[in-house]
């Protein structure tokens, strides 16, 4: 009987081995099943490649109301005038201050320049990490505001010219482009609405865009992104009058081509002013809500209360 106690405790002093050997077998098993982050490797590729395509049609959306109006698929309202309105009344010039080409070459090709330096510099000397798909840091980062910029041109523009046709406001040249035939309709019955133009079909419908200024509203646009641009990346204090004098600088070419279009006989001083203001506006969306130059990944250092107080602090943060 004795044995039998012994084989007994034998047995059972064996069953807790025998139960933590089996708990080990589970969770080398449970171990060997688990899923790998690798796993999801494609699958996060894959969502990145469809954002990035995601942004590149959003960008193309908001272009076409300004193309639209551009190749002239909707015509713009048509108004009446007055005889005696002296403000449709000015000559033609035949060659602008700013044209076309100049606008858009140096509206593009500055801020350009200025933030393929400004990122370069930005992430050649501060910590630079991206999810994006592409590996090279600069890529990315050009991508991610040169991108937020052009999103704001086509807003911009897709506005400008959506209130040119929608209102139809006519320009300063206006009488002497369309040259209307006085004789069909007396000027004494006020306000004409049915009145025939003689001149360019082409040249009258241009002349119905003067609200508002385009050239105004994308000369403020771009100028003034770069000023904020300027604002968030040129954080060398060793000059401190050198950021403020190259942003004056910027908003007075803006400011001079909207002046320009007032001298020329484009447009009147509220198309001018409400362009400038539109583009005001886009460029402080832009900048502050989509574009990331002022947005802090890491939380700023405590600076000291003497630093802040003292005239030589700039109050700004290294982002």
């Amino acid at each position: 009987m004795q044995n039998d106690r012994s084989e007994f405790l034998h047995n059972l002093a064996q069953q807790p081995l025998q139960w933590r050997s089996e708990h080990r077998e589970v969770r080398v098993t449970v171990r060997s099943s688990r899923i790998q982050p690798s796993d999801f490797a494609p699958p996060r590729a894959l969502l990145r490649k469809t954002l990035v395509a995601v942004d590149i049609v959003c960008l193309l959306v908001a272009s076409i109301p300004f193309f639209i109006c551009e190749v002239g698929l909707i015509s713009p309202v048509r108004r009446g005038f007055f005889c005696n309105d002296s403000s449709i009344s000015y000559p033609l010039q035949h060659s602008e201050t700013i044209t076309d080409t100049v606008l858009i070459s140096a509206g593009t090709l500055i801020p350009f320049l200025a933030i393929t330096v400004g990122e370069t510099f930005h992430v050649h000397t501060l910590p630079h990490s991206s999810r994006s798909i592409i590996s090279n840091p600069y890529v990315a980062a050009l991508y991610k505001e040169i991108g937020a910029f052009l999103f704001g041109c086509s807003v911009g523009q897709s506005l400008t010219n959506m209130a040119k046709v929608s209102v139809g406001r006519l320009r300063p040249h206006f009488l002497t482009v369309c040259r209307p035939n006085f004789t069909l309709t007396s000027c004494s019955v006020g306000y004409m609405e049915d009145y025939l133009c003689t001149g360019s079909h082409a040249k009258e419908k241009e002349a119905r865009k003067s609200f508002y200024s385009g050239h105004a509203s994308f000369a403020m646009y771009t100028m003034m992104y770069l000023v904020f641009y300027l604002q968030a990346r040129f954080t060398w204090r060793g000059a401190r009058l050198l950021r403020p004098l190259v942003q004056f600088v910027l908003l007075m070419l803006a400011m001079y081509t909207g002046l320009t279009r007032i001298s020329d006989y484009q447009h009147h001083p509220s198309d001018v002013i409400v362009g400038l203001l539109q583009g005001a506006l886009v460029a402080y969306w832009v900048a502050f809500y989509i574009s990331s130059m002022f947005h802090c990944k890491q939380q700023p250092h405590p600076v000291p209360s003497s630093i802040l107080d003292s005239p030589s602090s700039d109050h700004h943060t290294d982002c």
